[in-house]
C-alpha cells in the first residue's frame, strides 16, 4: 500500500509557519500513513468538503482526505489541536 501525497495551499503554508523539528515530524508521520497506513487516524463527525479524516501527533493534528481511484492523501490543514477545528 504506497499512496501518493498531495498538499493544498494551506497544508503547504501551515507546514512553513511550523518550527523546523516539528514540520519534519509532521512530514515523517504523512509519509509513514502514506507508505503503511499507520498513524492515529480517525474519521471527522462532521467533515467539511475535502476534509474526512484526522492524523494525531501529540498537540498536532493533520486534516485529509483519501482519494481511493488515484491512491492520493490531499493533506488540508496542518494545525494545532486547539486550532484546527475552530474553523470549522
Amino acid at each position: 500500500m504506497s499512496w501518493r501525497l498531495e498538499y493544498t495551499a494551506a497544508a503547504r503554508r501551515d507546514l512553513r509557519n511550523l518550527d523546523p523539528p516539528i514540520a519534519a515530524r509532521v512530514i515523517q508521520a504523512l509519509e509513514r500513513l502514506a507508505a503503511t497506513g499507520q498513524g492515529d487516524v480517525i474519521s471527522l463527525t462532521n467533515p467539511e468538503p475535502g476534509e474526512d479524516y484526522r492524523l494525531r501527533m501529540g498537540d498536532w493534528r493533520v486534516v485529509f482526505t483519501r482519494d481511493t481511484a488515484t491512491e492520493t492523501i490531499i493533506v488540508a490543514r496542518v494545525r494545532q489541536r486547539r486550532e484546527v477545528y475552530r474553523d470549522r
